[in-house]
């Protein structure tokens, strides 16, 4: 288990992509730092809040903030990693939309990202 890089006792910072809320964006998936709380979209997201929030920290583990799921991943070692369970919540709320926020995902967003590939 990584727990030298997790701190269990602080909750997300909120229920999605802090940059994207920021910006005006949208994202596909969340992530939640487990040093921090931060939430980030995922790699898959055109911003790719979550790496970036690893670049600029160097917090190196994340966790899926999705519902239903409960995956770790270590930036340092680009492996899935173990880790105990976070301060609650665990997920964005299961009626948040997917991609997300509903209000600002474009019609187009599959075109958006393939072309982003």
């Amino acid at each position: 288990m990584t727990t030298d890089f997790i701190n269990v006792l602080v909750p997300p910072v909120g229920d999605g992509c802090v940059g994207c809320d920021r910006d005006g964006g949208w994202w596909v998936h969340l992530r939640r730092c487990a040093a921090c709380g931060h939430v980030g979209c995922c790699d898959d997201s055109l911003n790719r809040h979550a790496t970036a929030h690893f670049v600029e920290t160097g917090h190196r583990i994340i966790q899926t903030f999705e519902p239903g799921e409960d995956w770790f991943w270590d930036y340092t070692i680009d492996d899935f990693a173990e880790g105990p369970a976070l301060a609650p919540p665990r997920s964005h709320p299961a009626s948040q939309a997917i991609p997300g926020p509903a209000d600002r995902v474009p019609a187009n967003w599959r075109e958006i990202l393939v072309e982003r590939a």
